[in-house]
């Protein structure tokens, strides 16, 4: 655990996460764009500014940078709209195990007609624990597009994904987290 106090202010701790990205830390990158790409934590908005952030933090190994570079690509956020960059940047957040961003990757192939891809996507999602991947490969099980050896491997992967996840303490967190709520 940490023994360093925390930081009095929001300048104080913008000057540690520029410690951190000094020491080529990915995650610091990440933290700090999503502050400019909000205006928060006294960054001025800047979308533009996060994005050339995001790509350090995604060249460095986070996922999630290139996962919200995608976005900002997708939906034209601080850079012209771009579905074969926001793709790319999609694709490099999926092979660096972002799951979440298989979804989109599905959309972005079946809007393109690539209905076996989106199906794929789908299905290593589903594998990996994404339950809104698994109710779509369900689906198309359903409509004959998945076969039944696809969805049973599929549903089987979930299940043992779903209990390697299962522990007493974060039952017991959840609940918690219920009864405050």
């Amino acid at each position: 655990f940490c023994r360093t106090p925390r930081a009095e202010s929001d300048e104080e701790y913008v000057k540690r996460i520029m410690r951190l990205m000094e020491k080529g830390n990915g995650d610091a990158y990440y933290l700090l764009a999503t502050y400019y790409a909000q205006g928060t934590m006294g960054m001025p908005q800047n979308r533009a500014r996060a994005n050339e952030l995001l790509l350090k933090a995604g060249d460095l190994g986070c996922a999630g940078a290139y996962y919200n570079l995608g976005f900002a690509y997708a939906n034209g956020y601080g850079v012209e709209i771009d579905m074969k960059k926001a793709k790319h940047y999609y694709e490099l957040a999926a092979m660096m195990g972002d799951v979440d961003v298989r979804q989109n990757l599905g959309r972005i192939e079946w809007k393109a007609g690539n209905y076996q891809r989106t199906y794929k996507h789908l299905i290593i999602a589903a594998r990996a624990g994404h339950t809104e991947s698994l109710d779509a490969v369900k689906m198309e099980f359903m409509n004959g597009l998945v076969t039944k050896n696809e969805y049973e491997s599929t549903l089987r992967a979930y299940h043992e994904r779903q209990s390697e996840m299962k522990s007493e303490a974060r039952d017991q967190a959840a609940e918690a987290r219920c009864r405050i709520t």
